[in-house]
This record gives structure tokens, C-alpha cells and sequence, in this order.
């Protein structure tokens, strides 16, 4: 499922709204050990663009 929901952010980075959809989703159905290692994945990855996003999403978890 991680990999899964890598490669979704990956592809809707371009839009913030189907971007925080999406993410939001992920946090949903992924097992807590993997929610570390796919935050640490966002922040790299999307952490310039979508810094805000991810700090509130990651707040609620």
C-alpha cells in the first residue's frame, strides 16, 4: 500500500487540492509503521511545494 500511495502523490503533486485528497486518504488506510517512513518520504519529496499541506495533514496523525 505505501508504494501504492507514493506513486498517486506523485502523480496529482501538480493540483494542492487532489494532492491534500489524496494524502489525506493515504494517513487513513496505511498501518502506523508505515505512516513514519511515508512522512519522511513526503517531506522530501513535496516539502517545497507542499510544506503546509503536509504539516496540517500530518498534525491530525
Amino acid at each position: 500500500m505505501l508504494e501504492y500511495f507514493k506513486t498517486i502523490l506523485s502523480k496529482v503533486s501538480f493540483d494542492k487540492k487532489l494532492f491534500e485528497k489524496e494524502l489525506l486518504k493515504a494517513l487513513k488506510n496505511l498501518i502506523k509503521e508505515e505512516i513514519k517512513d511515508f512522512k519522511e518520504w513526503c517531506y522530501n519529496e513535496f516539502g517545497n511545494i507542499h510544506g503546509v499541506i503536509l504539516n496540517r495533514c500530518f498534525a491530525t496523525v
